[in-house]
């Protein structure tokens, strides 16, 4: 089951059974990224470009 957060702009989309926890999301975005909270992704605290270039560097393909 996917998970999806929007904004005007953009859809994350997060494939929790994908991920593999690598954190390259929560390091460089961690206003955006918050495992401990609830939304974990918290996508007003980033740009649609700030997102998208953390997107294209999931290594598991768990966001897009």
């Amino acid at each position: 089951m996917s998970k999806e957060y929007s904004n005007e702009e953009i859809t994350i989309q997060w494939q929790p059974k994908l991920c593999q926890h690598a954190g390259v999301c929560v390091k460089p975005l961690p206003k955006v990224y918050k495992p401990n909270e609830k939304p974990w992704i918290q996508i007003g605290n980033a740009t649609t470009a700030e997102l998208k270039d953390q997107i294209n560097n999931c290594p598991s393909g768990a966001l897009s």
